[in-house]
């Protein structure tokens, strides 16, 4: 008798045939017409289930679910069974997902490359709310979206030696002898676009030995020895974001972006025959940092494989790669240890070396030491490190920022004096987000009424949502959206029980956080606010209180700490403020476990209010804040990131806006006291930070928390106190709009009418226009 799992694979392969022919066709036009194509080289690809996607974008969806109800099974249930796909962990992986159903639903044709990771970056368990990691095992039956490629598997290597042969006139050609190798194995997914129109690829790596067992040692009796190769070499594509808190850690993470980088460089230039021509008929696009090594493995494919001479090749790979910058935070604009690169990558070291050469030489007019030390591919301050940054940017036509703010920033902070040397490299284009996943998918209630109210052209052209605005004074449609949230706010409510197991009141308003755990996305900030209203309530409890659930999520990296201790800040306060008989329900804290696409699709329908709120000039983008927003949910944020669009696309009334810019926490930043004066001047402030570290919220360990308030006043590098009051401040006029609900469902609809703009199919347009140099309708 066939399982529920049966009917879920059975399903997919049925239309799995029917995308596989609109695939062949699709690459076989690549061939025969010789596009240009898009290659998208990153790290995370966060595609969550595709089954749902892939039906909804060929129309098949109803016949689907009428077929199979003839035969007794439940298209949703079977749908739930779907794992998503452990390819990702935040922002970065979720845009790359966007682009690549952008792509296809605009006709480009593009492969993503990857890692097929076999655990993905970990499942998060929570105990007593201190989180755990163990595998997700989402390979565990299978993946029938995926072919395997072994005909296309190519070598990878590591360390070795560089040999210097001279040829028979005199050129001198370098030979590097790797002394490990790797085999890159392909496995293809196909990314299906908008009613079909196109089949793009995408392809990801698993890292194979080339032998599976070392036969030898086997015989001698060292079984456990005889597989350490092959495990050695499938450690790559094991886990995303493996713990760099030890050496073996930090040079896995370096084998891995590797890995991926020479495999998807070698495929790529397979089909494009004339090297010396490959920016004519190949855009590699490098998402973040983690690719940068193409810069170094492209010129030396270039200069050592192909034989064509440095200036040439140099020209080819600048041509060819372009660089998307996600941050400005220095830790996450990654450096590799000289020492590192020479023993893994000996020959790449000397590329880099080359290129930062011919990069100092081509300076023009007496620059200061300073100016020199900063433009160097090779940081010399603490230890002798690459700057992938640099490196991506010195080798990329165009280097783009996510968002109007952060390209600004890039331009004077850590790009400065880089820019200054190449004007015009840098381009903004703001991220977006496919309106088919998040809003047809995750809210059908929704999209139901704007087909009503608009038509059935809002699901082909995002532009139609601006015709929204004229109807926010329709109080029946008011009515229609608030029933629509109520039955999406229910069916959370249901889950939050189910997982968390707490009841909260789907009338009350749902104010939500869910991203991955840091301390410049500022979940801390949220909590002491939290600390400092259920103090308010206590206080005063017969007051009229706007009844308030806080719902957050996200993953803390496994060597953060301090992320890691606030997740389990926020089980203890949740704790606390459940056990108070005096709350009566009208506040409530839960953070929801594991948090992944699927959990978002269900939380962002059901959301009042986007909590938007990182440390001013700290958010490159944002793409969380764009999808709570097109599905109706009103944000409060600060001037950060894509922030600062949407505030222009949805006007200034109809989002609240708190806090210091990002100039002014520069200047704050000054002040080494300014963390314990923020706190002397606010009396509710200190008193919800005293409430934490007393052990108020944890009595079975007092001094949890201490450290954390402390660093508060010692070193508050993200502004959570300066920004307290104003935060507070803000969160009571909300409060306040809550108790009008009609002027609360007008500037919910100004949300959903004002976000049009913020498609990735409008992102990817420009790319394809700006950066890529391709023709796009």
């Amino acid at each position: 008798m066939a399982t529920p799992y049966d009917w879920l694979t059975a399903s997919i392969e049925v239309v799995r045939d029917r995308i596989i022919d609109q695939w062949i066709k699709a690459t076989k036009e690549a061939y025969e017409e010789k596009e240009k194509r898009v290659y998208y080289l990153s790290l995370e690809f966060l595609i969550g289930r595709l089954m749902r996607d892939a039906f909804s974008n060929l129309g098949v969806m109803e016949t689907m679910r009428a077929a199979l109800a003839s035969l007794g099974v439940d298209l949703d249930l079977i749908a739930g069974l779907e794992p998503d796909a452990a390819l990702g962990n935040g922002g970065l992986g979720r845009l790359a997902a966007c682009f690549m159903e952008s792509m296809a639903s605009l006709g480009l044709p593009a492969h993503g490359y990857g890692i097929r990771y076999d655990y993905g970056i970990f499942r998060q368990v929570l105990a007593e709310g201190v989180q755990h990691e163990v595998p997700e095992d989402w390979l565990a039956f299978g993946n029938p979206w995926e072919f395997e490629r072994p005909d296309l598997s190519c070598p990878v290597g590591f360390g070795g030696h560089v040999e210097e042969v001279t040829e028979e006139d005199g050129a001198v050609r370098h030979v590097w002898h790797p002394a490990e190798t790797v085999t890159a194995v392909p496995y293809d997914t196909p990314v299906v676009g908008w009613r079909g129109r196109r089949v793009n690829t995408l392809r990801l790596w698993s890292a194979r030995a080339p032998s599976p067992l070392d036969l030898d040692a086997f015989n001698r009796g060292d079984h456990v020895g005889a597989t350490a190769g092959r495990a050695r070499a499938e450690a790559i594509s094991r886990v995303l974001y493996p713990s760099d808190e030890s050496p073996a850690g930090r040079e896995l993470r370096l084998r891995q972006e590797y890995f991926f980088t020479s495999a998807s460089l070698r495929d790529l230039m397979r089909r494009h025959p004339d090297p010396g021509k490959l920016h004519e008929h190949a855009a590699v696009q490098l998402n973040d940092t983690h690719p940068a090594l193409a810069v170094a493995e492209l010129m030396r494919l270039l200069v050592d494989e192909k034989g064509i001479g440095w200036e040439q090749a140099w020209t080819v790979t600048r041509e060819t790669l372009s660089y998307t910058n996600h941050t400005l935070l220095p830790e996450a604009l990654e450096t590799w240890p000289v020492e590192l690169m020479e023993r893994l990558l000996p020959r790449h070291m000397q590329i880099i070396y080359l290129i930062n050469w011919h990069s100092l030489q081509s300076l023009e007019g007496p620059r200061t030491e300073d100016f020199i030390r900063s433009v160097s591919l090779i940081d010399e301050t603490s230890g002798r490190r690459v700057r992938m940054g640099h490196l991506a940017f010195l080798g990329s036509h165009k280097v783009n920022g996510v968002s109007a703010l952060h390209t600004d920033l890039m331009r004077e902070t850590v790009f400065r004096d880089l820019a200054s040397l190449h004007p015009g490299r840098i381009v903004n284009k703001t991220n977006g987000i496919t309106f088919r996943r998040w809003l047809q998918q995750a809210n059908p209630g929704l999209t139901a009424i704007l087909v009503d109210v608009l038509g059935p052209g809002i699901l082909d052209d995002p532009g139609l949502l601006a015709g929204l605005a004229a109807h926010e004074g329709d109080p029946a449609l008011r009515e229609r959206l608030r029933a629509a949230r109520a039955r999406n706010k229910i069916a959370l409510a249901r889950l939050i029980e189910e997982r968390a197991g707490t009841r909260v009141d789907p009338s009350a308003i749902f104010d939500v956080q869910v991203k991955r755990i840091h301390e410049y996305k500022r979940q801390l900030l949220n909590l002491v606010e939290t600390a400092a209203l259920y103090e308010a309530i206590r206080a005063e409890p017969h007051r009229n209180w706007t009844p308030r659930v806080k719902i957050m999520a996200g993953k803390a990296a496994p060597s953060y700490h301090k992320a890691k201790l606030i997740i389990r800040l926020a089980h203890d306060l949740g704790r606390r403020i459940e056990e108070d008989p005096s709350m009566r329900g009208r506040l409530k804290l839960v953070f929801l476990p594991n948090y992944n696409v699927s959990l978002a699709e269900r939380i962002v329908p059901a959301a009042d209010l986007s909590e938007q709120i990182s440390t001013a000039g700290m958010e490159a983008s944002g793409t969380g804040n764009m999808k709570f927003a097109l599905n109706g949910a009103l944000t409060i944020g600060t001037l950060d990131g894509a922030n600062v669009e949407i505030r222009e696309h949805v006007g200034p009334d109809n989002i609240t806006i708190f806090g210091l810019t990002a100039p002014e926490v520069a200047i704050r930043r000054s002040d080494p006291d300014h963390g314990r004066a923020a706190i002397a001047r606010s009396p509710r402030l200190a008193s919800a930070l005293h409430l934490i570290r007393s052990g108020g919220v944890s009595p079975d360990e007092k001094g949890r928390y201490a450290a954390l308030v402390d660093g508060l006043s010692d070193d508050d590098a993200f502004m959570v106190t300066d920004d307290f009051d104003a935060y507070w401040e803000a969160q009571r006029g909300l409060d306040a709009l809550w108790a009008d609900q009609a002027a609360w469902w007008r500037r919910s609809i100004a949300n959903t009418a004002g976000m049009a703009w913020f498609s990735s199919d409008r992102t990817i347009r420009e790319y394809a226009q700006d950066i890529w140099r391709m023709p796009v309708e």
